[in-house]
């Protein structure tokens, strides 16, 4: 049995979609459906009895609590977190208690149930992201685990502080935890705030399609099945205490991204008159905008023997593929970015 915080959300509902798929292991699923948790990505597991799935907070020390001692799982894998750098600007307080203090009450709970339970197998994985290490220049060399942390932003800052608190409880008491930063994720059931959701619903509606700056920022791209995957083999392989980069070895220019993603549209939706790149608008720069990020994952290669299946253009045409099929489903109700 596990327990996944943030199960609804865009990555936390393709592990959990994915790990009962792959194992068939039941899993309590936590998700405090916020604006970017949605049940429609968990409704192939409408019935099924592996899947218990419960509305809460986990700041909910009490609710924690009693799941932990209700279905005694052998491990917590915690996504629950609020994400965009965007509202991290306009709103950092609830970034700061979403993920530093729900963070510190699953990690308390976990230990009090860690050492009441006397459970040596017991496992704590933390999903972090890559911009916990700052920003990177062009020619520098890509993020390793030991890369010194420097956030710019209230999301990052308030993600490496939740890492900073994995670690110490590890440390400190000893509790097995595993930490996981990841490069950016793409992929089906992705909240349509993000740069690929984002521009496929504005191509086909015909509106502009926004880039921030010069949109030569440049993201490694991972495929969340690949990520998926990676935190299913950490979760099973990985040395507590320890922390693996995860990423897709695809950097990508922001602006070279939407140029691919109009080219497939193009083919599998051409637009009545002119290409959609013609609706890409260049906008105002992100405060504070890292320039560039890069993920070197050898050590997770090297240790667990894990790297990317995806290719970019094979998980970018999925991923096409997918959002063209569930239009009306995916995009029906959501808020503009």
């Amino acid at each position: 049995m596990l327990l996944v915080t943030g199960g609804a959300g865009f990555i936390g509902s393709n592990f959990v979609l994915s790990t009962l798929a792959a194992t068939g292991e039941p899993v309590v699923n936590l998700d405090k459906l916020t604006y970017a948790g949605n049940l429609r990505n968990l409704g192939a597991l409408q019935g099924d009895a592996r899947h218990a799935f419960v509305r809460g907070d986990i700041c909910d020390r009490a609710l924690v609590a009693d799941l932990l001692a209700r279905h005694r799982p052998r491990a917590i894998v915690h996504f629950a977190a609020e994400s965009h750098v965007d509202r991290s600007i306009s709103g950092p307080a609830a970034f700061v208690q979403t993920n530093v203090v729900g963070t510190f009450a699953l990690l308390e709970e976990s230990r009090l149930y860690w050492e009441k339970e006397s459970k040596p197998a017991f496992r704590f994985l933390h999903v972090s992201t890559d911009e916990v290490y700052g920003s990177l220049g062009p020619r520098d060399p890509a993020f390793v685990e030991t890369t010194p942390f420097a956030p710019n932003s209230p999301y990052a800052a308030s993600k490496a502080a939740a890492d900073h608190l994995v670690r110490a409880y590890h440390h400190t008491y000893g509790l097995p935890t595993l930490t996981t930063n990841c490069s950016n994720n793409y992929g089906p059931h992705q909240f349509p705030e993000k740069l690929i959701p984002l521009t496929i619903r504005q191509a086909l509606a015909g509106e502009p399609l926004p880039v921030y700056g010069d949109g030569k920022n440049v993201r490694d791209w991972l495929y969340v099945g690949d990520h998926c995957d990676a935190v299913r083999l950490v979760l099973e392989k990985g040395k507590p205490g320890e922390t693996y980069n995860v990423g897709g070895e695809s950097e990508r220019a922001n602006i070279d991204l939407v140029r691919t993603l109009c080219g497939l549209l193009d083919q599998a939706r051409p637009r009545a008159r002119g290409r959609h790149a013609d609706l890409i608008s260049f906008v105002k720069d992100r405060p504070g905008h890292d320039r560039r990020y890069a993920m070197d994952i050898a050590k997770i290669r090297r240790e667990l023997g894990w790297a990317p299946r995806e290719s970019f253009d094979s998980g970018l045409g999925k991923t096409v593929r997918w959002y063209l099929s569930n239009l009306a489903t995916h995009f029906a109700g959501t808020e503009a970015a």
